[in-house]
């Protein structure tokens, strides 16, 4: 590998990994113990609501994973996580009950998506791209309004979860709970390692300097495809557990207000950082949730931090966290 990809990534590329996994082995066994302790102090519901948090948390560092290392701004990003929770719906109504292999189409089909869109939208670039990927999403959206057989404008409510089996209780929130946590962090293991990779170094090559990488023989545009399929495949995971979670699925999960929040939630976390995803969205999530049983006018803090964020910390949340661990005691 050149020095000059492996210079183009982020700073915290460098930190050693041993030192680097500390903290998220940590937090895997926090997150690990949540529900016994939320069980035992009668809090239940936040269960759920830590669920959710992972869920949304895979979708975002899927986005970042094209986004801040690919330089491949989507705003249709949420049309495959509604891809994948309607193909959990699809499937169930077909009969369909193994958890396992209605998760694993989600994420094929919700790829199978991503890779037409991907192959259309990738020959453009710049503002193009973000508009036909809005475009793309939108086209899905009303889509999956018009169906009217699963619910359209309304939703449509699964009549029960797809089974673990293993002797997993699906119905059990705690059981469901530990699942999600495992998926999502051995997902976001793997993204990691892949950005850290030689694909992920020539990802950020063609961020930084897409003719340069021209000249020196990478297939741009094949390496840009792989990297929207394979971050369409982790959306279609997520929008698979949401749909799981909730029992419910809408076609305004796929609206392109949801790809712009994912979009949010990766600029506060911190673009192109390794936890820039799960970062921004646990914090953007953590606070909407405090501030609705508060106020109802939530959006405007929110909306303050957004700007916050770009004036005082324009890497994001992740960089400040990642400048005082290598600041001198």
């Amino acid at each position: 590998m050149s020095a000059s990809l492996t210079s183009s990534l982020p700073a915290d590329s460098a930190v050693p990994r041993w030192r680097g996994a500390v903290l998220p082995l940590a937090l895997l066994v926090a997150l690990a113990l949540f529900p016994l302790v939320a069980s035992a102090l009668g809090l239940d519901f936040y269960i759920g609501f830590v669920r959710r948090v992972l869920v949304v948390a895979l979708a975002a560092a899927s986005l970042n994973f094209i986004m801040g290392f690919g330089g491949m701004v989507a705003l249709g990003h949420a049309g495959f996580v509604g891809v994948g929770a309607y193909a959990v719906v699809v499937l169930s109504d077909a009969g369909a009950t193994s958890a396992w292999v209605v998760w694993g189409a989600a994420m094929v089909v919700a790829a199978l998506v991503a890779a037409l869109v991907g192959a259309i939208s990738l020959r453009t670039k710049g503002v193009y791209f973000i508009m036909i990927t809005l475009a793309f999403a939108q086209m899905l959206y009303f889509v999956f309004v018009s169906l009217r057989s699963y619910g359209g404008d309304d939703g449509y409510t699964l009549p029960m979860r797809p089974a673990l089996g293993l002797g997993l209780d699906v119905m059990h929130e705690p059981t469901l709970y530990w699942v999600v946590l495992a998926l999502v962090a051995l997902v976001l293991w793997w993204l990691d390692r892949a950005t850290a990779s030689r694909f992920g170094a020539a990802l950020a090559g063609i961020r930084d300097n897409e003719t340069r990488m021209r000249a020196l023989g990478y297939p741009v545009y094949l390496l840009q495809l792989a990297a929207f399929t394979l971050a369409g495949a982790v959306a279609g995971l997520a929008g698979a557990l949401l749909a799981t979670g909730n029992s419910f699925v809408s076609p305004s999960m796929m609206h392109w207000t949801q790809s712009a929040t994912l979009i949010v939630m990766v600029v506060i976390g911190g673009l192109g950082r390794r936890w820039g995803g799960p970062l921004g969205a646990a914090v953007w999530l953590a606070l909407e949730e405090v501030l609705k049983l508060h106020t109802d006018y939530w959006h405007m803090p929110l909306g303050v931090l957004l700007i916050a964020t770009a004036l005082y910390a324009p890497k994001g949340l992740a960089a400040l966290a990642d400048l005082r661990a290598r600041s001198p005691r």
